[in-house]
């Protein structure tokens, strides 16, 4: 791709998205691709998937519910070994305290927290067996502003980088490297539904940069955390948010 960086490390390199249908993650699978890696993603959202990965030709989907544990299992045993996990898989609902039970917070954890942590589980032998791997999460800038409306979403990303620091000391003897990519309002269709375009001006004006994130603008990060080129890069948060924070 004219004008993007291209990370040799990353050829022929197995790599797997999480919630690589749409939104961020679909920005992630296509840069992968881009770098000659042998791409899989994830996701229950099959008309979407289908469509991005017969338009990108080389990716492969598989339909995977990332709440249940055993599904998460027979997905990774059927790709085998991983090099490059990204833990992007999320669910922003808004949500008032008052909606908050029990099985609410269980299923938030579910499908925000959880399921990063057994899927790190499924490749780290791998990685061990490979010479080590690189796990890229994917945290939010939400809780580090108190937005409201998402009390436990940012519990879940909260403590997606407390994970991150405890993955990447338990994983670093065996080379596998875990960082946190922190991006801040990126513009995708889903996002688009929460604001009106007074508030997505405000949100431009707080930025110390005025340029609209993409998709595509997290994904660099995520390709060079991914890459040798990031080699002692680990246990710590990466930000991309044109300075909103």
């Amino acid at each position: 791709m004219s004008g993007r960086a291209i990370y040799p490390s990353l050829k022929g390199k197995r790599v797997v998205i999480t919630g690589g249908g749409s939104g961020i993650g679909a920005g992630v699978v296509e840069r992968f691709v881009d770098q000659g890696s042998e791409v899989h993603f994830l996701d229950v959202a099959e008309e979407d998937s289908r469509a991005l990965a017969e338009r990108l030709g080389t990716p492969s989907f598989h339909r995977c519910d990332l709440t249940d544990p055993g599904a998460i299992a027979e997905t990774f045993a059927r790709i085998g070994p991983v090099d490059v996990l990204v833990n992007n898989a999320a669910r922003d609902d808004r949500h008032g305290l008052d909606e908050v039970t029990a099985d609410y917070f269980d299923r938030s954890m579910a499908v925000n927290l959880r399921h990063l942590l057994l899927c790190a589980r499924e490749v780290a032998p791998g990685m061990k067996a490979r010479g080590g791997g690189a796990i890229v999460n994917l945290g939010s800038i939400s809780w580090h502003l108190g937005l409201p409306g998402l009390v436990a979403y940012e519990t879940a990303k909260a403590g997606i980088e407390g994970m991150t620091r405890a993955l990447a000391r338990e994983l670093g003897g065996a080379g596998t490297r875990v960082t946190c990519v922190i991006p801040g309002n990126v513009q995708t269709p889903r996002q688009m539904q929460w604001y009106t375009p007074e508030a997505e001006a405000e949100i431009i004006a707080s930025q110390c940069l005025a340029g609209r994130l993409q998709p595509s603008d997290v994904a660099a990060l995520v390709l060079f955390l991914a890459s040798d080129d990031a080699r002692l890069c680990t246990g710590h948060e990466y930000w991309i948010d044109a300075g909103w924070r």
